[in-house]
């Protein structure tokens, strides 16, 4: 990782296709004739020209942070002193390596952003510029209507969330010596390109985030960058709009975790504001309706919750499989996979008289990670040290806490979910009236009747 070419600065040279090269042309040319004070035939742009373009889209920190990694690039042969305005050569060099290019030439292009002097920042100048680009990959999606859905509250500057998500992607940085980053005191140490390079090929938002700034921060290749996985369309039914405990980078950061088939959409099962603080409904409107994500804020302000990977059923058993994992969203962003020292994944149960009821995740009974108790809006997560089925710690603020809000989002495709709800009986298309009969204890006399659907056996 540490070799002359790294140290020297990125590669003099363009991955962009012929037909990506005309559209970055033409947005030079754009910029040129936006620039002013440049005198004469200078084909140059200046910090200004850049402002201009790009507007009200970008933080103002965030231009002034491409602008000078743009004209800090040192083309191959032609090693000076950084000039005061950005070159066509530097520009296409610039946007091939933010967009297209490999993590050295990604990395060097931070450093550039970071640091002046081009040589070892320190972690906590790192920290800014990921803060910085967090809070602007929030304000673009906003300025171009591309929320889908979502809101970006707390978006702007370093708000909670921002420095949430911006210090959880900070914590996979391994400093010199190969010394994960773990607490404040970190942030003196000084991180060279080697570091910067190793973070940005082992966390994949990072070039990510770059990616949304550039494309849409400049409006330049636009047709490249998918957001359809990265930000779920929101779907609430009409007449039901709620707003969301969950923003938008909190959403960008747990959909990342979710299988790829199910990023594209996120759908509203449950929301405690619109439906009522009832166990009952909670059950009826979340049981047999696929991969779903829960999520709830206690009354302290902690927002954790849970994906569950298997539709819930009211049983008296755990179910899920691997892939469900527990999250917290603040105080602190993490997701929490499975350890492998136990199945005890989702559990789902009502009306019994010698085991618990309510909605757990991990952990055992009486002690889950999170437990959503039938006395809705009291629940429990038990951690000493750590929760045995994922490994998460206490997500709550109290370890027995109190909520008022508390959401279920359905995952992936709604059609999907039809096709396979229209082969099941009336009481699996209408999982409240299966539900309400099962906490009541009336058995479905139907059961065992009917022939089982193919995506049950």
């Amino acid at each position: 990782m540490g070799n002359s070419r790294s140290r020297s600065g990125p590669r003099g040279h363009s991955q962009l296709l012929p037909e990506e090269q005309a559209e970055v042309d033409q947005l030079f040319d754009a910029l040129v004739s936006g620039a002013s004070g440049l005198g004469g035939s200078a084909r140059a742009f200046s910090l200004q020209a850049l402002q201009s373009h790009v507007g009200e889209a970008l933080p103002a920190g965030m231009v002034t942070r491409l602008y000078q990694g743009m004209r800090r690039v040192d083309l191959a042969g032609k090693a000076q002193a950084p000039g005061q305005h950005v070159s066509q050569e530097q520009f296409t060099v610039s946007l091939s390596h933010l967009l297209k290019g490999d993590s050295e030439e990604k990395s060097a292009m931070i450093l550039k952003m970071v640091s002046e002097a081009g040589g070892p920042v320190r972690a906590r100048d790192i920290l800014k510029f990921t803060e910085d680009l967090v809070g602007s990959v929030a304000h673009v999606l906003a300025h171009r209507q591309e929320l889908r859905g979502w809101s970006a509250k707390e978006a702007s500057g370093a708000s909670p969330r921002v420095r949430a998500l911006a210090a959880r992607l900070l914590s996979e940085l391994k400093l010199p010596g190969g010394e994960a980053f773990l607490s404040p005191q970190w942030l003196d140490c000084e991180c060279d390109q080697a570091a910067i390079q190793d973070w940005v090929s082992r966390v994949p938002h990072v070039a990510t985030f770059l990616s949304v700034v550039v494309h849409k921060g400049l409006l330049v290749l636009c047709s490249s960058l998918h957001l359809a996985t990265l930000v779920p369309e929101r779907l609430v039914e009409q007449g039901r709009e709620v707003e969301s405990v969950l923003d938008v980078l909190s959403v960008i950061y747990v959909n990342s975790h979710l299988p790829r088939e199910w990023q594209r959409r996120w759908r509203l099962l449950f929301s405690a504001e619109i439906h009522g603080h009832s166990f009952s409904q909670l059950c009826g409107r979340v049981t047999q309706r696929g991969p779903c994500v829960a999520v709830l804020e206690d009354h302290d302000g902690h927002v954790f919750g849970g994906f569950a990977s298997c539709s819930w059923e009211v049983k008296p058993q755990f179910q899920g499989d691997s892939r469900c994992f527990l999250f917290s969203v603040c105080p602190s962003m993490a997701v929490y996979t499975h350890t492998g020292y136990n199945d005890h994944y989702m559990y789902l149960n009502h009306g019994q008289q010698t085991i618990p009821n309510g909605l757990g995740m991990g952990g055992q009974h009486h002690y889950f990670g999170l437990w959503v108790d039938t006395d809705f809006g009291k629940g429990h997560s038990k951690a000493k040290p750590t929760c045995t089925t994922y490994s998460s710690p206490q997500l709550s603020a109290q370890e027995d806490f109190r909520f008022d809000k508390m959401e279920v989002w359905a995952v992936g495709d709604p059609e999907e979910l039809q096709l396979a709800q229209s082969k099941k009986s009336i009481l699996d298309v209408d999982p409240e009236a299966q539900a309400l009969l099962e906490i009541t204890g009336r058995a479905r006399h139907s059961e065992g009747l009917r022939q089982v659907p193919e995506d049950d056996q």
